[in-house]
């Protein structure tokens, strides 16, 4: 299960492209129709250079080499994000995808998302939403978030989205990759060790689709492995369920929302 969890968090990208460099994209062609994800991750690549601008017609190479480059996201991992990727391309024995195919709702994309609106809402999940994101960010009171902060962010949304949208549904694909964007921005702009975060990183990625080269951030010194990310998956679930079984939750009420299942926390 853990394995799932990752799938739908990073996303997986990558396309044949030259540029390396965490300069932002310039001098593409004004006819260029460029295509992104749900992913902030992916787009924040294909933004950079570290992915084709256009975000179409990404091949395995890419990816690895991307998010390789970029986070320091070890192959392995990302290869079977890549794979996780393929089963949303609509053609048979498909070996490349476009960011906009990750957009197949619960697929990969998924109810409750940090930073997206609910597809029963909109059809725009590939777009950064900042009300989404205002609440957010409403559980990050501190300068540094911690693994429990993060925890709350994420269950404040799913009990938000299981309030609001009457087809509201986290189901085997999306709990996982809902657990696992919460872990990701941990692990990718973080302490690893400590599970915290500092939040000026973490919302200039969301805000802006970019990596927050520019506030001092720097890309993990060592590999983050599928290791890493389920010992993330595990303490954030830990943290959940603390926050469900102490009532800890802030701003809703058992009669304001209809019960959760346990694959949804």
């Amino acid at each position: 299960m853990m394995r799932t969890v990752f799938v739908a968090a990073t996303a997986f990208a990558g396309a044949a492209l030259a540029i390396r460099t965490h300069r932002e994209y310039g001098g593409h062609p004004a006819q260029e129709i460029v295509t992104r994800s749900p992913c902030p991750l992916l787009n924040a690549l294909a933004n950079h250079g570290y992915l084709p601008h256009d975000g179409r017609d990404i091949e395995k190479d890419t990816i690895l080499d991307a998010l390789e480059d970029a986070v320091n996201l070890d192959r392995p991992l990302t290869d079977f994000f890549f794979q996780a990727g393929l089963g949303t391309v609509p053609v048979a024995n498909a070996t490349r995808l476009s960011l906009h195919h990750l957009s197949q709702h619960n697929a990969i994309e998924h109810d409750a998302s940090l930073s997206r609106p609910d597809a029963f809402f909109s059809s725009h999940q590939n777009v950064f939403d900042p009300t989404v994101f205002a609440e957010t960010r409403s559980y990050w009171p501190d300068p540094v978030i911690d693994v429990r902060q993060a925890a709350a962010a994420r269950l404040g949304r799913v009990q938000t989205a299981n309030r609001t949208n009457p087809a509201f549904e986290l189901n085997k694909s999306g709990s996982p990759a809902s657990t696992a964007e919460t872990s990701i921005y941990l692990l990718a702009f973080g302490d690893v060790g400590a599970g915290t975060v500092r939040r000026e990183f973490v919302e200039y990625f969301f805000e802006n689709e970019r990596l927050p080269f520019e506030l001092g951030w720097e890309k993990s010194k060592f590999a983050l492995t599928q290791e890493h990310l389920e010992s993330m998956i595990a303490r954030v679930v830990a943290e959940t369920e603390s926050l469900v079984n102490g009532s800890a939750m802030m701003g809703t009420t058992p009669e304001s929302q209809r019960p959760l299942a346990g694959n949804e926390l």
